[in-house]
């Protein structure tokens, strides 16, 4: 497909979009680039955000349950009539510390509710109005740790993103016949408002901001760009993704984590 790439600043004119999680961090991000190109962008989190805009186009809703992904569905169809582009921002690591033997059965439950299938309903709820165009992209953001699991932190949550990548890849193959396209984005260090908090409580330890930064770098193995990711830079590489200048693309896995994995 020829683009004129004086058309990206109103490529996503009237395309209607879900960004789950879309009130904070990368979320946040996609959603505000998305709407800079003319989308119309519904977005959910758990609670209403300060600024929430336009109150039919927001859901609180706990996607880590089923109800919370129905609610989300139903709210998307009454609304929009469904949606041209689906975007999974939404998971996370709340399990304690301390490896394997500290996660108990409702950690590892709630983990994979959280990463996995509050995508899998979501999916299942919606594709269908992408089915009847004969078109639409879904973009999973995955993680890094699908590769690189921090077992002693966050070994339920790297789990249930691996299984949100394989799930990813197989949906890609079902439905391209179709027309949807399906890619996953696996950001590394990504420096959030989250991201700022943490390093803030390790600064009290450390003595500094940029000690506690390089300590939290470290801990990666090391980012040899020299610096975390910004939630802008995520929100570039899903609107490309989603966009018809990606066109050719579905099935693939998009790493961004400023060079932290060191393997091929």
């Amino acid at each position: 497909m020829k683009f004129d790439l004086n058309q990206i600043h109103t490529e996503f004119t009237d395309k209607k979009v879900l960004v789950t999680g879309g009130t904070k961090g990368m979320g946040q991000a996609i959603t505000a680039r998305l709407k800079a190109a003319g989308a119309v962008v519904m977005t959910t989190a758990r609670s209403m955000p300060e600024s929430p805009g336009d109150p039919k186009l927001f859901v609180a809703a706990d996607l880590a349950t089923p109800e919370g992904a129905e609610k989300v569905i139903r709210a998307v169809l009454d609304r929009m009539g469904g949606v041209d582009i689906l975007i999974h921002c939404v998971g996370g690591s709340i399990t304690p510390p301390g490896g394997a033997l500290a996660l108990c059965e409702e950690d590892w439950v709630y983990a994979l509710n959280w990463n996995l299938l509050s995508a899998v309903r979501l999916d299942r709820g919606l594709l269908p109005s992408m089915l009847e165009k004969g078109e639409g992209a879904i973009v999973h953001i995955s993680s890094i740790q699908r590769k690189l699991p921090l077992f002693e932190t966050t070994l339920a949550y790297a789990s249930a993103k691996a299984a949100l990548t394989n799930y990813s890849k197989g949906l890609s193959k079902e439905f391209a016949p179709q027309g949807i396209r399906v890619n996953t984005v696996s950001p590394g260090f990504i420096q959030t408002e989250a991201a700022d908090a943490l390093i803030d409580r390790m600064a009290t330890e450390t003595g500094s901001r940029e000690s506690a930064l390089e300590q939290l770098m470290q801990s990666l193995g090391g980012i040899p760009l020299g610096h975390p990711g910004r939630p802008e830079d995520v929100a570039e590489l899903v609107a490309f993704l989603v966009s018809d200048r990606a066109a050719a693309i579905t099935g693939s896995e998009y790493v961004i984590d400023g060079g932290t994995i060191p393997t091929l």
